[in-house]
């Protein structure tokens, strides 16, 4: 079992829209990456106008979904850190790797 401190962080979010982003950081507390085959989504992803999150806190990948990424060992993420940013969704997991 992984430990806040293993978990990858989410290093840089240019998804303006989210309610968590604030200056291209991620205010979630963690993130999950979903999706369809070949897509990685970031389903923590909301398209609001109140801000959430907390004030200061180094997001991590709290679970991924996306078990043919090359990054994905038992729907852990195990990359160093991640990049969330516009793709085939307005909000995608950049680092995703198909394996």
């Amino acid at each position: 079992m992984s430990t806040l401190m293993d978990m990858p962080a989410v290093a840089e979010c240019s998804v303006a829209g989210c309610s968590y982003n604030d200056h291209s950081h991620c205010h979630a507390a963690a993130v999950t990456i979903g999706g369809g085959s070949g897509d990685a989504q970031c389903t923590t992803f909301i398209p609001l106008s109140v801000k959430g999150g907390l004030d200061k806190v180094v997001t991590h990948v709290g679970a991924c979904q996306r078990s043919e990424c090359t990054h994905n060992s038992s729907l852990e993420c195990t990359a160093a850190s991640i990049r969330i940013g516009a793709g085939h969704d307005e909000a995608d997991c950049l680092t995703f790797t198909p394996a």
